[in-house]
């Protein structure tokens, strides 16, 4: 299994909105790709120095092939639905393989 990491940073006078949306309409259209089978969404516990709130994201994929045809096919146009929260939220991605499940 892959895990598809994002993890973002976003702004505390959109933290509530963008949270809003993230569990009600983002994480449902990634999960409805077909190319994942699970969303993890977490939040980092910890002050940052550049101020607002962390969250993490993690996708459950089957394989890279799947990934793979996620970044081909939907990233793009996913990332895009965003665009009301542009500037407000910082965000960077990590590939993650499970070795273990205990």
């Amino acid at each position: 299994m892959i895990i598809y990491n994002v993890t973002i940073n976003v702004e505390e006078s959109i933290e509530k909105e963008w949270l809003s949306w993230m569990q009600q309409t983002h994480i449902p259209e990634v999960i409805a790709t077909g190319k994942f089978v699970k969303a993890l969404l977490t939040k980092v516990r910890v002050d940052e120095e550049m101020g607002g709130v962390t969250y993490s994201v993690q996708y459950g994929c089957p394989s890279q092939e799947h990934l793979e045809a996620y970044y081909a096919e939907d990233q793009e146009r996913l990332q895009a639905a965003g665009a009301q929260f542009a500037g407000k939220c910082v965000s960077f991605r990590t590939e993650l393989e499970v070795i273990s499940q205990h």
